[in-house]
């Protein structure tokens, strides 16, 4: 396998690809609709939620707050989460800026 070349893009574009890349798994896209389901922070729920071993699920949850999809906050000896409002606004608007400088069309 080739070494990745992230220096030669930009900042904005490495991180856009982190992002879409923790997007790129089923169990993520679960866990995402749930905790968008959600009024407040959500500490146990998941795994009863989704149906993964905790150990799974801790490890998604850490891709999604590693990208900053989503926030933890510590209560007592769990931590509770929910989703980053702002880093979707955000991803939200790079995507849409994708289709927004289009053009004209190749096909």
């Amino acid at each position: 396998m080739g070494i990745s070349k992230t220096q030669i893009f930009s900042p904005s574009q490495n991180r856009l690809a982190r992002q879409f890349k923790a997007l790129a798994h089923p169990a993520r896209i679960a866990i995402l609709q749930y905790l968008s389901r959600q009024e407040g922070c959500i500490c146990n729920d998941i795994v009863e939620e989704i149906g993964l071993a905790q150990p799974t699920i801790s490890q998604h949850l850490k891709e999604l707050k590693l990208v900053g999809l989503i926030q933890g906050e510590v209560e007592g000896k769990k931590i509770c989460y929910c989703i980053n409002t702002e880093a979707w606004k955000g991803l939200q608007n790079e995507f849409h800026s994708f289709f927004e400088t289009g053009g004209n069309s190749c096909c």
